[in-house]
């Protein structure tokens, strides 16, 4: 989902679902008119076999355009595709609740129904032309098939008044040289719509056949409950796809079991990446990450997030009702209102359900009838509840106190030292009040570990740390 050749393969699959329903009925009936035709066919070969070549050659131009331009069509679409996603971006951004404030703040609605307008302008005029030249070879391939039609017409005509045929003949031979035309023209047409799906259908196939590049082993191993030793590092290093930056590297620590390591570090060091290879959403580009001394690799990856609880800083607000969105942490367990309503405690989100008209079946956010919006603290302390719903061996919290005021802050640490108690927990945070709670805390820079110790040692050795940690502290003397 961090690859736009992937968001391009997406949106091309996602557009062919709806719209290629009837291919299975268009071959179905082209074999019944095939049957047809066959019958038809052999009266008009007995009298004349030119008819058949001649109704041939009168259909088959406009055939073969069709197809050329629907094969152009198709090109067309697929060379297209980035720009009619940033269409749909911008349509996104330009009605949004999301984006909504900024929007009028900043006044940014000329500036994006400009810029939509001129992206729909080219992708129009690329289209017109396409259309037009489709259109005008359309007219000329039906000219011909006309001219053909009643040319063979009027051969009939002629060979009655001559003789040579009787009513009763030409009455049957203009039916079935009508039909089978009809039917000739009708099975050519449907041959190149059916050919033209199966050139989209080959898109969304392609993207069906898109396997995951993270994926559980054969056999792999079981978690281990309780973890035994934790996590190790051995010079760890990763690259996102197609970037030739290291986001981390030569990383080389170990998270013990039922340990509170914090990560610090200035933005762009590497820490959310960290958490993600932890939680496995990425393998690293080079080097291994151990648990209990097998490599990460090794565990079945269901069960391995089943055991880790993550709430990124980045977490997503659900238009959903407040149980729901606290389910999401653990979402087979969404009819457990005790274990939602303890998790909910937990977080402090409590506080903020029980003031709500619905209480835990309020919807949450204003894109659906009777929906209340939340404070951005109020929907922190909601994804808080989310990774204590998930009770998991290692919870890893980026930022997940960014948006509370210091006593809310205050009273979550406050519950989150006593309710992680013996377990595992990776914690991600800017504020040095926050990340003195841990056993050992880490520093990050330019994604390498720059120091690893408790808050005391570090303020000792007087490096980064203790740098970030006084300047930080001359902001409130």
């Amino acid at each position: 989902f961090e690859d736009s050749a992937f968001y391009d393969k997406l949106e091309r699959a996602r557009r062919q679902t709806s719209g290629r329903m009837t291919l299975m009925t268009q071959v179905f009936e082209q074999a019944q008119d095939a049957i047809t035709m066959a019958f038809l066919a052999v009266g008009l070969i007995a009298f004349n076999p030119w008819l058949i070549l001649l109704l041939l050659i009168t259909l088959l131009p406009a055939f073969l355009g069709e197809a050329h331009f629907n094969a152009r069509s198709y090109s067309l679409m697929y060379s297209w595709t980035p720009e009619r996603r940033e269409l749909d971006y911008l349509r996104y951004i330009g009605a949004s609740d999301d984006t909504a404030k900024e929007v009028k703040i900043f006044g940014l609605s000329d500036f994006l129904t400009g810029r939509y307008r001129d992206l729909a302008a080219r992708y129009y005029l690329a289209n017109r032309g396409l259309s037009v030249r489709r259109a005008s070879w359309g007219s000329v391939f039906a000219i011909v098939g006309n001219l053909g039609y009643y040319g063979a017409y009027a051969f009939i005509i002629l060979r009655t008044v001559s003789g040579q045929l009787s009513i009763g003949d030409m009455t049957f031979l203009a039916g079935s040289f009508g039909r089978l035309r009809s039917l000739l023209r009708d099975m050519l047409q449907r041959f190149t719509s059916v050919a033209e799906s199966a050139l989209y259908l080959r898109d969304l196939f392609d993207f069906l056949a898109l396997q995951p590049q993270i994926r559980s082993q054969h056999n792999a191993r079981p978690f281990p409950k309780p973890m035994q030793h934790g996590f190790v590092f051995e010079n760890v290093g990763f690259k996102y796809p197609g970037s030739e930056r290291w986001a981390n590297r030569y990383l080389s620590f170990t998270l013990h079991a039922g340990e509170k390591l914090a990560l610090v570090g200035e933005n762009g060091a590497g820490k959310t990446t960290l958490a993600k290879l932890l939680a496995r959403l990425y393998d690293p580009t080079e080097g291994r990450i151990l648990l209990d001394g097998r490599d990460l690799r090794e565990y079945d990856l269901e069960v391995l997030r089943h055991e880790i609880g993550v709430i990124f800083q980045d977490f997503v607000r659900y238009h959903m009702t407040a149980s729901e969105n606290l389910a999401i942490g653990r979402i087979e367990a969404r009819e457990d209102m005790l274990r939602i309503a303890r998790a909910a405690t937990r977080s402090l989100a409590n506080t903020v359900i029980e003031k709500l008209p619905g209480k835990y079946d309020q919807i949450l956010g204003k894109r659906f009838e009777k929906g209340v919006e939340l404070s951005g603290g109020e929907w922190q302390k909601i994804a808080l509840g989310r990774a204590y719903m998930r009770e998991a061996q290692l919870l890893i919290l980026d930022e997940p106190t960014a948006s509370l005021d210091a006593r809310a802050e205050h009273e979550v640490f406050q519950r989150f030292a006593e309710l992680t108690h013996g377990k595992t927990a990776v914690l991600i945070s800017h504020r040095f009040s926050t990340v003195r709670m841990a056993d050992r805390i880490l520093v990050l820079h330019n994604g390498e570990m720059a120091e690893l110790g408790t808050h005391e040692e570090l303020l000792a050795r007087n490096g980064r740390y203790a740098e970030l940690f006084y300047l930080q502290a001359e902001g409130y003397q």
